[in-house]
């Protein structure tokens, strides 16, 4: 019996995958078959249900900042761009904001980025330490020369409902989604002609995108290609706290801790350092880390912290990419048919969005036509040319 045949096969149906697999089919210049294979189709443990799904401007370079102004633009009109058959999507999106916050070490840096940033559009706020006191009274300032606080555009929404208003779109415009595993790729030369999944089947295809997370490496790698993106931990901290910490944005400590409002409690959390840091596959959380890592300097920051209950936490992982932790997005330099949507290093929900966009138009027209998403390709690897992005969280 001859193979089944796709003109597009997609690895990975979480938000990334999805958002590739819905562009692409609403592209009207595309008039192809579709297939989205998703190895857990509960998608319990994908980075998108298990993030801390926040969305930002500040950054450090011209191309994530752009990747994430479309990003908010998209989740702004949600409801209007995945609604199915008159139910529109809610993701509670809520734009509270980020805060960088900055040690006289870092204000450069800080500064530096907010320029990019203002060049661009983003509506970003530099603010003195007694403007941060003024705006955040619960805040301490010790030590701090600044802050960078987003008044809009920036904050929090329902990762998993967006991948989810994805993935129901993307089906309801005819692509069809394929619980199973690919475990191998089938070359001919200078392409990939097949995929072989792990119920033993085949599938023949005219291009396949490489959107499968964690998994990402191994299906390059059956490929013929390496990249250089591992898989890492992320523990994510719940908390209550005793007294009223109002109108608290996502705040970035220089510490480099994290926390942010959640229902009416608070997560947080913190990316160990390096060499602390192993290629990991496992879900255990260490309390401990929030204990002697994260509390004590995140009370000093806000003392109000100092009263807190502590709750659930989890782990998830992250797919870095150790070059430059930004993600990898384009086509294969030996395999052009063979695209990659990986290495997110924990953007992948807000650049979801931007991504999907711009690989649809990589696929369909052979190029970018709206924004030029190569400072990601491939090639920048074997050219030490890696996208400077300081502000990592």
């Amino acid at each position: 019996m001859a193979d089944l045949h796709y003109d597009v096969v997609v690895v990975g149906g979480a938000a990334v995958g999805s958002s590739v697999a819905y562009h692409l089919a609403a592209n009207p210049d595309f008039k192809g078959t579709m297939l989205v294979l998703e190895k857990d189709p509960t998608y319990q443990r994908c980075a998108s249900a298990l993030s801390a799904a926040s969305i930002r401007q500040q950054y450090s370079t011209a191309i994530n900042v752009e990747i994430s102004l479309y990003g908010i633009s998209f989740l702004r009109s949600i409801g209007e761009r995945l609604e199915v058959d008159g139910d529109r999507p809610e993701i509670g999106l809520h734009e509270g904001g980020y805060l960088f916050l900055a040690t006289p070490e870092g204000a450069p840096a800080l500064k530096a980025g907010h320029e990019i940033q203002q060049k661009l559009g983003a509506d970003i706020a530099l603010l003195s330490p007694d403007e941060l006191t003024a705006t955040f009274p619960w805040l301490s300032v010790d030590g701090l020369t600044a802050g960078c606080y987003g008044r809009s555009g920036e904050g929090w929404f329902d990762g998993y409902g967006l991948m989810q208003a994805f993935r129901r779109k993307a089906r309801s415009l005819g692509v069809a989604y394929e619980p199973v595993e690919a475990v191998d790729v089938i070359r001919d030369g200078s392409r990939v002609t097949g995929l072989v999944l792990a119920d033993g089947r085949r599938i023949s295809c005219g291009t396949v995108v490489n959107a499968a997370g964690a998994g990402g490496p191994a299906l390059a790698k059956a490929a013929g290609i390496e990249i250089p993106v591992h898989n890492k931990k992320r523990m994510i901290f719940t908390f209550r706290c005793a007294d009223k910490v109002e109108r608290c944005p996502l705040v970035i400590d220089p510490t480099g801790i994290y926390w942010r409002p959640e229902g009416d409690g608070f997560i947080c959390g913190l990316a160990p350092p390096d060499a602390e840091d192993p290629d990991s596959t496992d879900f255990e959380v260490d309390h401990s880390f929030f204990e002697e890592r994260i509390w004590p300097f995140m009370a000093e920051r806000v003392p109000a912290f100092e009263r807190i209950r502590v709750g659930r936490a989890w782990a998830g992982h992250y797919d870095m990419n150790a070059f430059d932790h930004n993600a990898i997005v384009g086509p294969s330099p030996e395999l052009k048919n063979f695209f990659f949507a990986n290495g997110f290093s924990g953007h992948g929900l807000q650049q979801s969005p931007a991504i999907g966009r711009g690989l649809s138009e990589l696929i369909v027209h052979g190029g970018f036509r709206t924004l030029d998403l190569s400072p990601l390709r491939f090639e920048r690897m074997a050219e030490n040319d890696p996208v400077k992005e300081l502000k990592v969280v």
